[in-house]
């Protein structure tokens, strides 16, 4: 899963800055206005419609698909894809340029014109800074580099919270939210239902199976990457030095522990890659 963050804390630990339980939790439409307003206050949402959480949007078999923790719209056409980030990636810039891409061609179908593309906003919450400037929040739009007044107007907005930010520059409210995701109590109503709604998330039998399952696969997939780094070396090392291709599957045998048949399976993939 593309935003997936599994580790070793235990399910009953797991707080809101979890994607997971965030997302979870964001199921809520209730909950999911009160963010929303507090991140954007100029915008008047009357009602959140059909909440989707961990969307999965795959435009092609061949393109890189992602899974979106919270994909919602509100009833003025707006789309809203909110993200919980928990580690920090100079990709996260680009990460939302494809999540962009992405949206719009979700919501476009053939022969339609660009008029159906509807205003979209990005936010990605962090439990860091980002771009290191100390903001609680970044917002980027598109603008003419030579006359700053001037806006593009796609209708698309980009939005970095940063739950350690020092400055005083933004409301209260978000700032309580804020400060809980960086894992403070604040004295909050909205926080205090946030606090009840990741203490009953934690009681949900079925979404702690589901964790759970996804914590094992998440782990597989780190576990198979990082044998198939293992192998391309051990393969563009061995034709580095001249080794057959029988020479070549046996050091993948020995040094991977794995079957002939996967040795093969590696050499086909990597062994084309690498001459």
């Amino acid at each position: 899963m593309e935003n997936h963050n599994t580790n070793a804390t235990a399910w009953e630990e797991l707080q809101i800055s979890n994607d997971f339980i965030f997302g979870k939790i964001m199921q809520d439409p209730k909950l999911c206005k009160k963010l929303l307003q507090r991140i954007l206050p100029d915008l008047k949402i009357d009602h959140i419609e059909y909440p989707e959480t961990q969307k999965a949007i795959r435009p092609d078999i061949d393109a890189k698909s992602v899974r979106l923790d919270v994909y919602v719209a509100d009833s003025s056409n707006t789309v809203y894809d909110i993200e919980m980030q928990v580690a920090m990636s100079k990709e996260l810039p680009k990460r939302t340029r494809y999540y962009q891409s992405l949206l719009d061609m979700q919501m476009l179908d053939k022969g339609e014109s660009y008029e159906g593309l509807k205003p979209s906003y990005i936010i990605f919450i962090c439990p860091f800074d980002q771009f290191g400037m100390g903001r609680h929040i970044y917002t980027f739009e598109n603008i003419c580099r030579e006359d700053k007044d001037i806006f593009l107007e796609d209708g698309t907005t980009k939005i970095f919270l940063n739950a350690k930010g020092t400055m005083d520059d933004v409301s209260p409210g978000l700032k309580a939210f804020l400060d809980y995701v960086a894992g403070k109590k604040p004295a909050d109503p909205f926080v205090d239902e946030l606090e009840e709604a990741v203490k009953n998330a934690r009681k949900n039998r079925e979404w702690r199976r589901e964790y759970m399952t996804l914590e094992m696969r998440d782990r597989v997939n780190r576990e198979h990457a990082k044998a198939e780094g293992k192998a391309e070396g051990i393969i563009e090392t061995g034709l580095d030095f001249g080794l057959s291709e029988e020479e070549l599957l046996s050091r993948l045998q020995n040094k991977l522990n794995i079957t002939f048949e996967a040795a093969k399976e590696y050499l086909e993939k990597f062994g084309k890659q690498t001459v």
